[in-house]
């Protein structure tokens, strides 16, 4: 008796090959390399507090511009000559040669302003809502390192383009550093690197440049890896009591983000392509010339503030100390405050305080702007004695005596909401 041929199997739809096929292979992959379990929990489950603002835009908002940054500047690089005789011909040539070249660095040259731009509000958003305090004190410091980092390497990108106020905003900088009592010509020397600016410093800094913005990369995976840990602040300042106080990241904050995204993308574009006037200045399209000092000298507006408090004070040495000091005691900010409510919101007084420190801030950057002179020199004065006032005392004592309002129970109690 001849045994029946088994009947073969059904064979399974291309579709369904495929689909199976890339089930098992990222299941194989996640077991040995678990990436999408990891993308999964931190960046999709993730719970974050239901009642965060629009100012959390700018952590995503930063991202991406950090990512626009480093694409553009590594093409920018490729076609630059850190050369005092070659800089300028180089960033010349980019502009009017090289194809797409005028594209790449007006997106670099925007994104440097809104970054930093971006970067500040983001840092008044930590001081307003009492983000450095317990248990995100790491969180505020790689912050604060990331400031100092991009700061740093803002400043060596100002200076490349070897324009007139490249150089000359380097010679003032340079200068002053010099002033420091002691170690301050070593320090010149180090920076300049000869006994004037030339080849050797241009290159150090075109190196410094791009060498930080990679350093940041790493420093920001720290921050981001801190943040995780101890868990977003929110406008309350009170941590989730339950797990109805809180949302996934997706798909309720990426909306969020997306839509705070095309919005910083549409101002991104207006200044870039209607505005760019308001972005730099006229006399760095002047090739250097250590002959001739222009009318007048000032850096880009983000470092203003700091320029004011350079000019506001009698000594070349006391304005730099002043300068550092005025990031340098953002570190302290989680001890100096030791009150244990976070938020603005339910402190009356330190309220008034902190909205007081945007003006002083926003104040040197008007005197820096004006040279400290006149009037100018009064208020850049009493708006450093503000600034350092409110830190180093107006913040210890009130955080001890000030009677806050009382907090509500949890976030959703808040919004008038069942728990």
């Amino acid at each position: 008796m001849t045994a029946k041929n088994p009947t073969p199997p059904a064979r399974a739809l291309p579709e369904q090959t495929d689909r199976n096929t890339g089930q098992g292979l990222a299941s194989w992959l996640d077991q040995r390399l678990p990436l999408i379990s990891f993308m999964r929990a931190e960046y999709i489950d993730f719970r974050l507090p239901r009642n965060l603002n629009w100012l959390w835009n700018f952590g995503a908002i930063l991202s991406v511009v950090l990512v626009l940054m480093l694409a553009t500047g590594v093409f920018l690089a490729m076609n630059y000559t850190p050369t005092s005789t070659g800089a300028f011909a180089s960033v010349e040539a980019i502009d009017r040669q090289l194809a797409g070249g005028w594209l790449l660095r007006a997106m670099h040259m925007t994104g440097a302003n809104l970054f930093l731009a971006a970067l500040y509000i983001h840092l008044f958003r930590g001081l307003y809502y009492g983000s450095y305090k317990n248990p995100r004190e790491i969180l505020w410091l790689t912050g604060l390192l990331l400031l100092l980092m991009i700061m740093a390497t803002a400043f060596a990108g100002y200076i490349l383009p070897w324009g007139q106020m490249s150089y000359w905003g380097a010679d003032v900088i340079t200068r002053a550093v010099g002033a420091v009592p002691f170690l301050g010509a070593s320090l010149e020397h180090v920076l300049t690197g000869s006994d004037h600016l030339g080849d050797i410093f241009l290159h150090r800094f075109f190196v410094l440049h791009f060498v930080m913005a990679f350093l940041v990369v790493g420093v920001v995976g720290l921050h981001v890896l801190a943040l995780h840990i101890s868990g977003s602040n929110n406008p309350l300042g009170i941590e989730p009591k339950s797990r109805a106080d809180t949302l996934p990241f997706h798909p309720y904050y990426t909306t969020k983000d997306l839509v705070g995204l095309l919005v910083f993308a549409m101002i991104f574009a207006a200044l870039m392509f209607f505005w760019p006037g308001l972005l730099t200045e006229p006399d760095n399209y002047l090739p250097a010339d250590p002959l001739h000092t222009p009318a007048e000298i000032q850096p880009e507006w983000y470092f203003l503030p700091f320029y004011g408090l350079l000019q506001s004070v009698p000594s070349k040495s006391g304005g730099l100390f002043a300068a550092a000091a005025s990031l340098l005691v953002l570190f302290a900010l989680p001890w100096l405050d030791r009150s244990p409510v976070r938020s603005m919101r339910f402190r009356p007084l330190c309220r008034a305080g902190v909205l007081g420190v945007a003006v002083a801030f926003a104040a040197l950057a008007l005197a820096g702007k004006h040279h400290a002179e006149g009037g100018w020199l009064v208020v850049g004065r009493l708006a450093a004695l503000y600034y350092f006032g409110y830190f180093l005392v107006l913040l210890p004592l009130v955080s001890r005596r000030e009677k806050t309002r009382p907090l509500p129970a949890s976030i959703t109690a808040a919004q008038g909401e069942p728990s």
